[in-house]
């Protein structure tokens, strides 16, 4: 089985939110797939964190750490092909790059984001839901 993990499953299991465990069960044997635009979201996610004081520098390094461990194959996305995407169903471009990796690569979008689902599901993309 092949996912488009999204950040939300990645943020999850890399700091150890109450979705970890059900996640990486989930996908254990999977193929994970991503755009390229996994790895600065990760990076602005951790920037949001800091700014709320949520999180430390030591606590994002070892999460980091984590996330570098994570077998995810990148995939470029056409910029035309996203920003129809996002200007179609009203959604930053960011999103509409994982709708169009799920799309083009005919595989189930994998996410905890409830937002996402429902653009997911309105654009015909199949999810998978974890509760």
């Amino acid at each position: 089985m092949k996912y488009v993990v999204d950040t939300s499953v990645v943020i999850a299991v890399i700091t150890n939110e109450k979705h970890k465990r059900q996640l990486i069960q989930l996908t254990k044997g999977a193929e994970l797939i991503s755009p390229y635009s996994l790895y600065w979201e990760i990076g602005n996610a951790f920037s949001a964190m800091f700014k709320r004081k949520r999180t430390t520098l030591d606590q994002v390094k070892k999460a980091i750490a984590l996330f570098n461990k994570i077998n995810i194959r990148y995939f470029d996305i056409n910029l035309n092909e996203a920003l129809e995407v996002s200007e179609k169903l009203d959604i930053y471009a960011y999103d509409a790059y994982f709708l169009v990796c799920s799309r083009n690569l005919r595989a189930p979008l994998l996410t905890i984001d409830s937002k996402l689902v429902k653009h997911a599901l309105n654009y015909g993309i199949s999810v998978v839901e974890v509760e």
